[in-house]
């Protein structure tokens, strides 16, 4: 079954921890620190695969982590950074957050390869922490926290010409005759329920790509059927050709037929509407003379608004190489590089953010200091070290949170408390 939806949690490795350790040799009684740097951790990539078609390798596997870099060792030996995962998809993978539906990375035209989530880094070892006046430091800086994501994956066709109508109208049969696609053709509903691409070649021309997408539906928009699945393959065509059954062998009317359509299309996505469209009126070797020319009706209908509409006959093969020949001069209208869709998700709001720091103080007098920048500080500060808890001393002056606590009206002896750290505050 062809898979174009996917949701995947993916995880980057952790950084390694710094080592804590010190020398000792025969001779040397009091060697200094050498305790190691902690290895990266693994980064997710995502990267194009011409080999692939669909998103069906995901089904089953849901979970992707990278590995952990490993921690320092002693004697300055550096961890093993963790190997990155690279996770291979298709092109027109777009890449989205699952919670907010933002793009991360659409997976066409040059974009073969993205690095969606970092490694952690490495924490330092001991040794990086010697000073004149802290020769012997028994702390080292823990690896950097990996980043996760919910990812759901889209895979979007990517081909030059649409082919939309309802189904059975002749959409796949039209498709198997001008190119090498071979799609499965029978007399009834939804017999395609995958888009199919085909390679057609013009006679002086270098051709295009022409995808047949599944017959759509009133409501479609609205989800109704298979209808938003069926939708998302148009959204990369740049030409649109509705395909009617112009002789209404089902009882069908043509032109509510393309009205119906184009609605659905609008409804889904406004852009969608403004694509070049031509229009294929199929069957006619069905038509019965009988009354007024269906196509002279499409034309006066469709013609004054500059959608041009043309007669074939996709089982005989009449009228097809004057429609063939209208879509190529339409594309050489139209700008042909592939549409990506822009990034709108920032990857860096995963990671730990500088931003300001908030001071509360709760009913029970306990003043609570919080902000990404003192938990990213908490992280690799070892406060049960005098070197550790100076620094920590330092930071809360320096950044101004001492001060910002005095406002709110703290007294010594009053309790501070920062994510799950407790003390008592004295000048």
């Amino acid at each position: 079954m062809f898979a174009d939806r996917a949701k995947i949690y993916i995880r980057s490795g952790k950084g390694g921890d710094g080592h804590v350790s010190f020398r000792k040799e025969l001779y040397v009684p009091c060697g200094g620190p050498d305790g190691g740097d902690g290895g990266r951790g693994g980064s997710i990539i995502f990267e194009v695969d011409d080999g692939l078609n669909t998103l069906s390798d995901f089904r089953h596997i849901h979970k992707y982590m990278a590995q952990e870099g490993e921690p320092g060792g002693k004697r300055r030996c550096h961890g093993k950074d963790g190997n990155d995962l690279i996770i291979k998809v298709p092109e027109g993978t777009v890449l989205k957050d699952f919670e907010s539906g933002k793009v991360i990375a659409d997976m066409s035209g040059e974009n073969r390869r993205e690095i969606i989530l970092k490694g952690g880094r490495g924490g330092q070892g001991n040794m990086n922490f010697a000073t004149p006046t802290m020769q012997a430091p028994k702390y080292a800086q823990p690896g950097q926290h990996s980043q996760e994501l919910w990812v759901q994956m889209e895979l979007k066709v990517i081909a030059d010409v649409g082919l939309v109508g309802f189904p059975n109208v002749g959409k796949s049969t039209l498709l198997s005759r001008v190119s090498n696609a071979r799609p499965k053709i029978a007399n009834y509903h939804f017999t395609t329920l995958n888009p199919h691409l085909g390679v057609v070649d013009i006679d002086g021309g270098k051709g295009f790509v022409m995808a047949d997408i599944p017959g759509l539906i009133e409501g479609a928009s609205e989800g109704v059927g298979l209808g938003h699945d069926f939708l998302r393959h148009i959204e990369r065509t740049r030409v649109l050709v509705h395909v009617v059954d112009a002789a209404s062998t089902e009882g069908r009317d043509p032109i509510a037929d393309i009205k119906a359509i184009n609605k659905e299309l609008e409804a889904y996505n406004p852009e969608l509407i403004k694509r070049p469209q031509i229009i294929a009126a199929n069957k006619i070797d069905a038509i019965y003379e009988d009354g007024e020319s269906p196509i002279d009706k499409l034309k006066a209908e469709f013609e004054p608004m500059g959608i041009k509409v043309y007669a074939i006959s996709a089982v005989s093969g009449q009228g097809i190489k004057e429609l063939l020949y209208a879509v190529y001069d339409m594309l050489k209208t139209v700008n042909l590089s592939p549409l990506v869709f822009e990034k709108e998700f920032d990857l860096k709001s995963l990671s730990v953010s500088l931003l300001p720091y908030s001071v509360e103080a709760t009913e029970d007098g306990v003043y609570v200091v919080e902000g990404p920048r003192i938990e990213k500080m908490l992280g690799y500060t070892n406060l049960e070290s005098e070197k550790g808890f100076s620094f920590f001393q330092k930071f809360l002056k320096d950044n101004g949170i001492l001060e910002k606590l005095e406002n709110a009206g703290i007294q010594e002896g009053d309790t501070v408390r920062m994510y799950g750290l407790e003390f008592d505050y004295y000048k």
